[in-house]
């Protein structure tokens, strides 16, 4: 959740000469919620700090505390407030970007979440890293509650299944916990998934195929290729070893 400077909306709310009557009218807010907000017992969401920015006149980072990359928004909040924060335009991103201006605003609104590689031109068209606007996309517990919802399970469910109790799942979905090596095994079982789908960094495969020589590349992102890793992603441990005794015997073949 991000923390607002509500001493900061007071400081500039007095400073234009607006009362808190004034204010809330001018953002369309009641007058008990903006005096909250000041005081630092609420926490608005971003659309009301869009209100209250425009209302006020400035920049909504100018509202907020800290880094906006530190704040915990969402991916789609952070890059709209990256882009309001350098005085970019919809359109001017999504040029930036070289995606349409529809796409980006999906993506700022949450309802779609981009591949890496657009991803990476975002940050691009905003001078940030990639890791700077990921928010809690990239992360472990983010991982395991889309995929658990993917599946159509309670947290309670995926823990029977897993043997674990629902109260840790709901913990490391909520970060406040890491799973251990054990437990993420029993998770990633569950799922039909492999560990690494849950503890990969976002563009960390992207990272190591820049390492690689061109001929191999090329041959990893063969879609063939592509096709038998994704299969190979949700093997357990058994049935990779079938697979790679069954290679090393059909070479052998070959061989001989």
């Amino acid at each position: 959740m991000m923390i607002v400077r509500g001493e900061q909306i007071r400081a500039l709310r007095e400073e234009r000469g607006y009362t808190l009557q004034d204010l809330a009218k001018r953002a369309n807010l009641s007058l008990s919620y903006l005096s909250e907000i000041e005081r630092g017992s609420k926490r608005p969401s971003l659309k009301t700090i869009d209100k209250l920015a425009a209302a006020l006149n400035v920049s909504k980072t100018q509202l907020i505390k800290g880094d906006v990359t530190d704040t915990g928004l969402s991916m789609g909040d952070k890059i709209r407030l990256l882009r309001s924060e350098k005085n970019l335009s919809l359109q001017d991103l999504a040029q930036r970007a070289e995606i349409s201006l529809s796409y980006l605003s999906e993506i700022e609104r949450g309802a779609v979440f981009p591949a890496l590689s657009t991803l990476k031109r975002i940050a691009e068209g905003l001078e940030v890293s990639v890791s700077s606007i990921m928010g809690q996309e990239g992360s472990l517990g983010h991982k395991l509650k889309a995929l658990r919802e993917e599946y159509g399970l309670t947290q309670a469910q995926l823990a029977n299944l897993a043997g674990v109790t629902a109260g840790l799942i709901g913990q490391i979905e909520h970060g406040k916990v890491q799973p251990s090596l054990k437990t993420l095994e029993k998770l990633s079982e569950v799922m039909g998934v492999s560990p690494c789908y849950f503890i990969m960094e976002p563009g960390a495969v992207d990272q190591m195929l820049s390492l690689m020589n061109p001929e191999l590349r090329e041959l990893l992102m063969h879609p063939n290729v592509q096709a038998i890793l994704n299969l190979v992603c949700n093997l357990n441990e058994k049935e990779l070893q079938f697979i790679l005794n069954f290679i090393q015997l059909f070479k052998r073949s070959e061989i001989s």
